[in-house]
């Protein structure tokens, strides 16, 4: 309870003296991250205290240098305060090193904790999150946001901890010594406070363009990349090249006025500094004169005074410091404080899958309420055998294949497997039933051996090459240079297409699931290549309940059920000589993909 009201009176005073982002974000940071590395927090205080206390003794015995050597010319006072001298500055700068290191594993550690929490925030988002944004969006808010959170920390506490405790310090010095020095030497503080908190306004949209922009370009940079191929083909470079100037030179303007406006800070103070060190110096000079001081009070009040401008600027610029730390938390909590859209309960029973049997009973989907998808779709894939769904582009085929794997739920209906409504069963289970070979051939960076070992993590070296030759992969894989070792590049990009497939389908056959969803990995490459592809494919699906999306029928005839996908809706069903008699909708496309092929071979 206390602890709570300690945070709302902290809220507001951050509130009065950061702005709203502070007094959502400060509080938050302090109430998880502070509380959890309280201790280290403390010890660094700790070593702050002795940086402080150092600074201040030090200041206050430049009254007995003055006065006992210079004045009374005391022999003994060399040696004695030049060794407190010594003494002090050491102990000083060992506790300034050990304030730096333990805060710098605080910082480390908050960082790789936040790094940690994103990263398995985002593992439990569904498709449809990433559907919605762009990956350098997330790989910036990842960055960003967790540096940002350490920096705001980090100068919460340096700031409290070193520069406050040094400033009051020494204020006590200059009070001790002569309270009208103190307040002479102190007049300008306020007045760099109401000025410097004008400039906070013009940091904080500066930060966001400074996000927007690093955003342009790290996404400008994945897509030249990832689309070299396409750049290359169509001479895109001078395009992309234009693109990434103007966000480049955006960037450096964003961060040529972030200078400005961060480095007001240091002339208003040093401005206001030699105002008070001048008046200093015309009033203790008058008062040494006159005979009504010892020039050791006034040398401890300047010495006092030079020494509080370090702390007093960074206490100044403290405001437009932690704008752009606070902006880039604030990023990163919008994304940590968004709904997990795969977040279980960790209680939801396994789905026990013996035959696989897959039934879907009157379902409806659309990925906008406005434009359904599927209309009461009905079906069944037996076990055993293969379903074939085909049809036009764009009539519900691959939204099949997402809802059994729960990528997305139905709004209407439900899906069976075995007789089980698979939104009762956890979905770690589910997927664990179902291997998946897509078109879109996709390879992690990484070896060969380590795509395939992905399909059963911990699979020992006989079963991944057992996995290899059932995929008839082995051999070419063996004709690499570093066999099994070679790296496949970002994307795969080192090994050719129907390499690329051959591998996938080999992590497929590892998997060893009762049911297979395959998305015709066959369509984009050339007829070797899918001979052997579909050789792979054929002993894949033996044996196991098989669902597959055929763009070309000649890979289906041999199914032993034909689902015409039109629409949303199944509008024919039945063996492929069956459907041709019928003279339906599958033998248009039947005699539309035979007569292109008539053509091409003419």
């Amino acid at each position: 309870m206390a602890f709570g009201m300690r945070i709302s009176r902290f809220r507001q005073r951050a509130f009065l003296l950061f702005g709203e982002d502070a007094r959502a974000i400060i509080p938050r940071l302090v109430a998880t991250d502070g509380r959890r590395h309280a201790k280290r927090y403390a010890l660094a205080f700790v070593f702050m205290f002795i940086v402080a206390a150092s600074t201040a003794l030090a200041a206050y015995l430049m009254k007995d240098v003055i006065n006992r050597i210079f004045v009374e010319q005391k022999y003994w006072a060399i040696w004695v305060l030049a060794g407190a001298i010594i003494v002090l500055y050491t102990v000083k700068g060992f506790s300034a090193y050990g304030q730096a290191v333990t805060m710098a594993r605080i910082g480390n550690r908050i960082v790789a904790d936040y790094q940690k929490r994103m990263y398995d925030h985002l593992l439990a988002q569904g498709v449809s999150f990433y559907a919605d944004r762009h990956s350098t969006d997330l790989i910036n808010r990842m960055n960003s946001g967790a540096n940002g959170a350490r920096q705001v920390l980090d100068l919460v506490v340096t700031s409290l901890g070193r520069d406050l405790l040094t400033l009051i310090g020494l204020i006590i010095v200059m009070v001790v010594q002569d309270p009208y020095l103190a307040v002479i030497g102190l007049v300008g503080m306020p007045i760099a406070v109401l000025v410097v908190r004008r400039l906070i306004r013009s940091a904080r949209k500066i930060v966001q363009r400074e996000f927007t922009g690093v955003g342009i370009i790290l996404q400008t940079i994945q897509e030249t990349a990832q689309g070299i191929r396409i750049v290359k083909s169509f001479n895109l470079e001078d395009q992309l090249r234009a693109r990434m100037v103007d966000s480049v030179n955006g960037l450096e303007r964003a961060s040529n006025r972030m200078t400005v406006v961060t480095s007001g800070a240091g002339p208003l103070m040093e401005t206001l500094g030699g105002f008070a060190i001048a008046g200093v110096i015309m009033y203790a000079g008058d008062s040494v004169l006159r005979g009504g001081q010892t020039p050791g009070e006034f040398f401890s009040v300047i010495t006092a005074l030079l020494l509080s401008y370090e702390p007093a600027k960074r206490l100044a610029r403290l405001n437009i410091d932690i704008a752009a730390g606070l902006k880039f938390t604030r990023f990163m909590f919008d994304l940590l404080d968004s709904p997990a859209s795969e977040r279980e309960e960790a209680d939801l029973p396994k789905l026990a899958v013996a035959r696989g049997r897959i039934e879907f009973r009157k379902v409806a989907f659309g990925y906008r309420s406005s434009e359904p998808i599927l209309r009461d779709i009905s079906f069944v894939a037996e076990p055993g055998q293969t379903t074939a769904l085909v049809g036009p582009s764009g009539g519900g085929k691959s939204t099949i294949m997402n809802l059994i794997e729960r990528f997305y739920d139905p709004q209407g209906g439900i899906i069976l497997i075995d007789d089980q409504d698979i939104t009762r069963f956890s979905r770690r289970s589910l997927r664990d039933a179902i291997a998946y070979v897509s078109q879109d051939v996709f390879l992690f960076s990484g070896t060969v051996r380590d795509n395939i070992a992905m399909g059963r993590p911990g699979a020992g070296e006989a079963e991944i090459i057992a996995a290899a030759k059932a995929a008839h992969a082995h051999d070419f894989i063996e004709d690499f240079a570093q066999g099994y070792d070679t790296p496949v590049g970002e994307h795969g990009l080192q090994v050719s297409g129907g390499q690329r497939a051959r591998i996938t389908i080999a992590r497929a056959f590892l998997k060893n699931a009762p049911i297979l969803l395959l998305d015709e990995p066959t369509s984009a490459l050339d007829s070797e290549s899918e001979h052997e592809v579909q050789r792979a494919l054929d002993d894949l699906r033996a044996s196991r309940t098989t669902l597959v999306i055929a763009h070309r029928l000649q890979t289906v005839i041999a199914a032993e059920k034909i689902c015409v996908v039109d629409s949303g809706q199944i509008v024919e069903t039945g063996r492929h000589d069956e459907l041709v008699a019928h003279r339906g909708r599958y033998y248009s496309f039947y005699q539309k993909q035979f007569s292109e092929r008539q053509v091409a071979v003419s």
